[in-house]
């Protein structure tokens, strides 16, 4: 299994010094649209090549080829909509050739649009293909009604990235985590995506990836999430703690994953090892609702969905695993694939059941999350309860 990036080239729109300073002479003639934190994202992520071969949000042939087929009108497996909407009203203030400049929440120059085409689109279709609902509780669709009815396609140039302060020590673009990669030696690396802190079931499949791997890729999402989601500050001191005292960190690479969170269920776990592999991954970690919420998939839809792509043509190998859980009587870690115990001696926790046991300050057993990881969730949920005078 190689690990060429998805369309065989790994994409740059960052531009270069002397790109920046002509902008900084001229960027007084263009017109500005002001970018959400989703948007402002998928920006950042289609700079530094984790959305390749994606050099800028879709024009209408990608975006309907996406939605209907899963991949772009040249035929490469794609899964997600990249996207950027507007009104109808601030789209008739473009026209097509026009240079854009797209500023973040402050107001502040972050990238250029070459608007090649501006076009109306369906929500209640795309909804229905890529979320699987209409229903506006679902997150992902609650954005995507949310959005203007316009959308904008065409290439961009990044003038400002991100520089992401809190996590700077822990961010490394495609580019620099598959040069780290060569660096160690790895020849198979196995990607884990998360937006949770780990716990010992997510140890416990990400260690038996290991075994079957040179290196474990770690790369917890770091944009917006749900606001119920425990805060990328918090999951990262886990993530810390945990490589420090129970993974042999020759061995273990941990990185912020700008995205954001669509939600999307099984569309978004196949967009999700695309992502790994333009880092650098051979391998995925997919589990059994990967990229879930509530209801609105069934139970291992994220994994069926592999099976309708050709492996050597996704270009990158899934791991399946089930739902694991400590068993009493096989004394350790296990899954209903290895474990012939009943459920009585199985100890699987709930999220709500943690989090309530969190917010009293009570441990969750050692079977199910580390002392050391638990210690931090609580004192985390004590300041937020102090923030919000709760």
């Amino acid at each position: 299994m190689t690990n060429n990036p998805h369309g065989g080239k790994l994409i740059n729109r960052i531009v270069s010094n002397e790109e920046f300073k002509i902008f900084k002479e001229n960027k007084y003639n263009l017109k500005t649209i002001n970018l959400n934190r989703r948007e402002l994202s998928d920006v950042e992520m289609i700079s530094i090549g984790g959305f390749s071969p994606l050099e800028g949000f879709m024009c209408q042939n990608d975006y309907i080829s996406v939605i209907d087929n899963m991949r772009l009108s040249n035929g490469l497996i794609w899964t997600i909509p990249i996207t950027l909407s507007t009104t109808s009203e601030e789209a008739d203030k473009f026209d097509l050739g026009d240079k854009i400049l797209l500023l973040d929440e402050k107001g502040e120059e972050v990238a250029i649009l070459f608007l090649e085409e501006k076009f109306k689109y369906d929500k209640d279709l795309e909804a229905e293909k890529v979320y699987k609902t209409k229903d506006k509780e679902h997150p992902g669709v609650r954005t995507l009604y949310s959005q203007g009815e316009v959308l904008l396609g065409g290439k961009i140039n990044v003038v400002e990235r991100n520089s992401h302060n809190s996590f700077y020590k822990y961010y490394l673009t495609p580019e620099e985590t598959r040069k780290l990669f060569k660096e160690k030696g790895w020849k198979t690396i196995v990607g884990f995506q998360t937006r949770n802190p780990i716990h010992r079931a997510h140890e416990y499949i990400q260690k038996c990836a290991l075994e079957i791997c040179d290196g474990l890729f770690i790369h917890p999402i770091v944009g917006e999430t749900k606001s119920d989601d425990v805060p990328a500050e918090v999951r990262m001191k886990c993530y810390e703690v945990l490589i420090e005292n129970y993974y042999p960190k020759d061995r273990v690479v941990l990185a912020i994953n700008p995205a954001y969170m669509r939600y999307a269920g099984p569309r978004e776990a196949i967009f999700h090892a695309i992502v790994r592999k333009n880092y650098g991954c051979t391998h995925f970690i997919v589990g059994r609702d990967h990229a879930g919420v509530g209801n609105y998939y069934g139970p291992y839809d994220a994994q069926k969905i592999f099976y309708e792509f050709n492996p050597e043509e996704l270009g990158i190998v899934p791991l399946f695993f089930e739902n694991t859980f400590y068993c009493k009587r096989c004394g350790n870690m296990a899954s209903s694939k290895t474990c012939p115990h009943k459920e009585e001696d199985r100890i699987v926790l709930s999220g709500t059941k943690v989090r309530q046991m969190l917010q009293e300050e009570e441990m969750p057993p050692i079977e199910f999350t580390r002392p050391e990881i638990a210690k931090i969730l609580i004192e985390a949920t004590k300041k937020k309860r102090t923030d919000y005078n709760i």
